[in-house]
């Protein structure tokens, strides 16, 4: 099978471009990406219909299988989607959800409260953005339903928080992949002054998206900065709308009946059915990335070191046994409470069947990701880069265009791998001083690009968490994003003008409070809009 290259051509944007018109026009997230793919098949193929449909079957196969065996990535990150449904099922039926959300009720006494407590359980699990979307929202979702916040506002804070602490944090599965990236960057320009880790943590404070879009997180839960459509969905979620329920007084009455699910909460419920779950899930992943990593490095020959096994550890197997450890403690803490068997595997049913919605999305997004694979949609956007432009505005070029390129593409690490070595060429051939602002920039214009796409993995995932329809998160969270890449700009313009780290965090920080300023006179007007009407 003979695909065109689209290298060097607009067209290979056409394919991302119409799945995200049509997801954000239509709503109808599933259709729109088999556009998509189907539209970029029938590109690679030369319009052959026949060509067209066995290329399409066999990127479907190649999600679930790849080079003759299971593909263990996609298929280990769909198991413990199911494996999580099922946990957070049993959660419920324990009553720990319940005791939970009672415990946090007498504790965490406001709205904003519940907002604050999701954002720094959000900044705290750190370890992998997937595991960060789905547990928080696990553990959030009954405090903030109580306190009327939004699901949007919680998809909000998910994703927010999920990337951009894994991102600048080197022991996560993040940063392990950074570093295996940039370690190679730093050989190939025969630059020894400082290792991979030594320029990951220089990084951290020049990437501004990561470090702004957090204190964006906090200065939205703490001042009510609503605006555009997220003012919408809190408006009705203040009536008890959006819950899943059809009048607000039944949202009192969650206590014996979760509808959303129709599982029976148990009475004899506590704190600890919610939290000693998540806490062995959390224990049992970082074991299990320790144990992978160490492994991969015994096979190598190379001597176990905490930095070492992180950045050679399998996230996915990993995934899987904390899922498996996490189900193991949930299945216990209903034991104890001797609820009957058959209820048990009906509400592991319902758990595993929860999920099914979000692993067809994702199914899609990864198949139009190999698509646009294919059309070279990466390389193009890459070539956009080069030209006779000033060293000095490559770190905010570099941020846009990496920030283009995750948007069409629904994917941040994929971003990382093609444009962290075409930025460390493009300092080795201007001014290699500037090689640590154009990585800074990459990355935070992966994450910024990633958070906007309604086909990347994260977001779809933080929809999940919080329960909250796909795209109301897309075009609830959109201001936030653009509005933190804006403070971004002026960041990475000054990084690029003065080479200062400290006079570009002092900008961008001076940027933030200007924002923040302006959507806090954007929120109130609207209030009052609303209370004259």
């Amino acid at each position: 099978m003979n695909l065109i290259d689209f290298a060097q051509s607009p067209l290979s944007l056409l394919p991302p471009l119409i799945a995200l018109s049509l997801a954000i026009i239509t709503r109808r997230v599933l259709l729109s990406l088999g556009v998509g793919i189907v539209l970029g098949a029938f590109l690679l193929n030369q319009y052959s219909p026949i060509d067209t449909l066995k290329y399409t079957g066999s990127q479907v196969s190649s999600v679930f299988i790849e080079d003759g065996g299971i593909n263990t990535w996609n298929m280990s990150i769909v198991g413990f989607l199911v494996l999580l449904g099922m946990m957070t099922a049993l959660l419920t039926l324990s009553g720990g959800t319940r005791a939970f959300a009672e415990w946090a009720q007498c504790r965490v006494k406001s709205k904003r409260g519940s907002k604050l407590l999701a954002a720094f359980l959000g900044v705290f699990i750190f370890v992998d953005d997937y595991f960060n979307s789905l547990a928080v929202g696990a553990i959030s979702r009954p405090v903030t339903d109580r306190f009327y916040v939004s699901r949007a506002k919680l998809a909000y804070v998910l994703d927010s928080t999920a990337a951009p602490m894994c991102v600048i944090m080197p022991a996560s599965s993040w940063g392990a992949y950074i570093m295996t990236i940039i370690g190679g960057i730093l050989v190939s320009h025969g630059i020894t002054e400082y290792s991979a880790l030594g320029a990951y943590v220089r990084l951290i404070p020049m990437n501004f998206y990561a470090i702004f879009a957090l204190l964006m997180v906090f200065a939205v839960a703490w001042f009510g900065l609503d605006v555009g459509k997220m003012r919408d969905h809190e408006i009705a979620a203040s009536r008890g709308e959006g819950f899943n329920q059809k009048h607000p007084e039944e949202f009192e009455q969650a206590r014996d009946l979760n509808e959303e699910l129709d599982i029976r909460e148990s009475d004899a419920g506590k704190v600890s059915d919610l939290i000693l779950p998540i806490v062995m899930l959390i224990i049992a992943m970082v074991v299990s990335m320790l144990y992978t990593g160490g492994l991969a490095l015994n096979e190598n020959g190379k001597e176990f070191t905490l930095l070492g096994a992180f950045e050679n550890t399998d996230v996915g197997t990993s995934l899987i046994y904390g899922g498996l450890v996490g189900l193991a403690i949930a299945l216990i803490t209903v034991v104890k409470q001797k609820i009957a068997l058959k209820e048990v595997g009906r509400t592991l049913w319902i758990g595993a069947k929860s999920m099914f919605g979000a692993i067809l999305i994702l199914i899609f997004a990864w198949t139009i990701g190999s698509v646009i694979g294919d059309m070279n949609t990466g390389k193009y956007l890459s070539t956009l880069a080069h030209g006779n432009i000033s060293p000095q505005w490559l770190p905010v070029i570099l941020f846009l265009l990496s920030g283009l390129m995750a948007f069409s593409t629904g994917t941040s690490w994929g971003t990382f791998g093609i444009m962290l070595p075409i930025a460390g060429d493009m300092a080795g051939a201007t001014d290699l001083a500037l090689i640590l602002p154009m990585l800074s920039a990459v990355l935070a214009g992966s994450v910024f690009g990633d958070h906007c796409s309604p086909i990347s993995d994260t977001t779809i995932l933080s929809s999940t968490g919080a329960r909250c329809d796909h795209i109301d998160h897309v075009a609830t969270q959109l201001p936030y994003s653009l509005s933190v890449a804006l403070i971004s700009c002026c960041g990475f313009i000054t990084l690029g003008l003065t080479s200062s780290v400290g006079a570009a965090l002092l900008i961008s920080a001076i940027a933030f409070i200007v924002v923040c300023f302006a959507m806090s006179f954007m929120s109130k007007s609207k209030i009052t809009r609303c209370e004259v009407k």
